[in-house]
């Protein structure tokens, strides 16, 4: 896996900016994470969450955040089996 939290922050950030210039702030959200689960593969997506739950999400903008942690359901791969 070639990506570090620091450029998986960075794309997150830039879409997320991209998407929170919508008018609708909860049609943005959708549209961020519609985007998030079709463009990016699972392992990008879950090594951010690992982020986000390590850290708080440090380093991310408060949509991006916002947007992973509300809509996490729909963005996170199913791969947590108990």
């Amino acid at each position: 896996m070639g990506m570090n939290a620091t450029q998986l922050i960075k794309m997150a950030n830039q879409i997320g900016a991209f998407f929170a210039s919508q008018p609708n702030p909860e049609q943005a959200r959708a549209d961020f994470a519609m985007h998030l689960k079709k463009q990016w593969d699972p392992q990008m997506r879950t090594a951010l969450y690992v982020h986000i739950d390590a850290t708080a999400g440090e380093g991310l903008s408060a949509f991006a955040l916002e947007a992973m942690q509300g809509l996490r359901e729909q963005i996170e791969p199913l791969a947590r089996s108990a």
